[in-house]
C-alpha cells in the first residue's frame, strides 16, 4: 500500500482494493452487520457533495467498514470521526487512513464502539452526520445520533430504499409512519437520490437510497419529546385504528383520548398517518390527567401495522 498520492483518486477504494484488505484482514461481509462495502470512489465522491461537507465539517461516520467513505471524507472535512463496532475493522482502520491518506492521518479518529451506546465524541462536537447504515438498525442509530449530538447540522445517510421512503415520506403517504414523525422532530426530511446495487460488494438483495436531513427546532411545546414519542408509538401501533380508538390505551380510555384530541383540535376519527409531528405534540400536551405518565420510549420502531379494523 503506498504512502504517496501519485494521483488524484489513487487514495480511494477501488473494488480490487476493498477485497485485497477484506482478504488481508480476514473480514467476510455478514448479514448479521449489514455489511456492504462500496467498492466505487464515484459513490462516495457523490455523498460526500450530497452532504455538502465542507473544510469547516467535523463528521461523525458511521459504520465505517473498511473505509470507502471515510477516505472521501477527509478529502473535504475537517476532522472525521469513524464509529465501528466491528472489532476486526476498528483495529485496522486507522492504518488504511495513514497509508493512503497520510496528511490526513491527524484529522480522523476512531471510536471502537456500538453506534447506539455512545454518548460522546472525542474532539471537536460533529455537525455533520455521514454514512452507510447498516440496514438493520438504520433508523434507531440514526434518531439516536441525531438526539445525542444536536450539535449535527446536516445528515446524509445511505439505507435501504424502502427506508429511504418511510423517513422522507409526508402525513397521508401510505408509508408515513413512526420513522418519519420522529426524523420530523430533528430536522426537515428528503430524498437526496438512488444508489445501485452494483456499487456494494457484496452486492445487496436491495436498492438504496440516500435521505439528507437538515436540523430544525422542534415543535414548539410544552409536552416533552418523549411524552410526544408515545403519542406517535401509541397512534402508529394500530395504525389502521381510528385515533380515538389507537390511543385509548395512552389517554386511559377511548373516552379520554376523545377528549385529548378535542383539545388539540384533531377530529378523533383521523388516523395516526394523516397528522404532523406539530400535532402530535398538541396531542401530548393534552394527555388526560388520570393517565399514567409515558415511559421513556424504547428504541425507535422502523414500521408498526396491524390487522385490526377500526373500532
Amino acid at each position: 500500500m503506498s504512502t504517496t498520492d501519485p494521483t488524484p483518486d489513487s487514495h480511494l477504494l477501488g473494488a480490487a482494493d476493498i477485497r485485497e484488505l477484506a482478504a488481508a484482514f480476514g473480514v467476510k461481509p455478514t448479514k448479521q452487520r449489514g455489511q456492504n462495502f462500496v467498492i466505487d470512489g464515484n459513490t462516495v465522491r457523490r455523498i460526500v457533495r450530497a452532504a455538502e461537507v465542507t473544510e469547516q465539517d467535523t463528521v461523525v461516520e458511521v459504520g465505517p467498514g473498511l473505509g470507502s467513505l471515510t477516505l472521501a471524507l477527509l478529502e473535504v472535512a475537517r476532522h472525521v470521526t469513524a464509529v465501528e463496532i466491528d472489532p476486526v475493522l476498528a483495529q485496522h482502520l486507522p492504518d488504511t487512513v495513514a497509508a493512503r491518506m497520510p496528511r490526513k492521518a491527524d484529522s480522523f479518529d476512531l471510536v471502537f464502539s456500538d453506534a447506539m451506546e455512545v454518548t460522546e465524541l472525542p474532539g471537536p462536537a460533529p455537525t455533520a452526520l455521514v454514512a452507510n447504515l447498516p440496514y438493520n438498525v438504520a433508523v434507531p442509530v440514526l434518531l439516536h445520533m441525531l438526539a445525542t449530538f444536536p450539535s449535527i447540522e446536516r445528515t446524509l445517510v445511505m439505507v435501504q430504499s424502502e427506508v429511504a421512503d418511510r423517513l422522507a415520506a409526508k402525513p397521508g403517504n401510505k408509508v408515513y409512519g413512526v420513522p418519519s414523525v420522529k426524523a420530523n422532530w430533528y430536522a426537515e426530511v428528503k430524498r437526496a437520490g438512488a444508489i445501485g446495487r452494483n456499487v456494494f460488494w457484496p452486492a445487496p438483495n436491495v436498492d438504496s437510497g440516500l435521505v439528507s436531513l437538515i436540523r430544525r427546532d422542534p415543535p414548539k411545546t410544552t409536552a416533552s419529546r418523549a411524552e410526544v414519542f408515545a403519542v406517535v408509538d401509541a397512534a402508529f401501533a394500530q395504525r389502521r385504528k381510528t385515533l380515538r380508538a389507537a390511543l385509548a390505551g395512552w389517554a386511559g380510555s377511548a373516552a379520554g383520548a376523545e377528549q385529548a384530541l378535542a383539545a388539540a383540535g384533531i377530529d378523533h376519527k383521523l388516523r395516526g398517518e394523516m397528522l404532523t409531528v406539530e400535532q402530535f405534540a398538541a396531542i401530548a400536551e393534552h394527555k388526560p390527567v388520570a393517565a399514567a405518565a409515558p415511559a421513556e420510549p424504547a428504541a425507535p420502531a422502523t414500521s408498526a401495522t396491524s390487522a385490526e379494523d377500526d373500532e
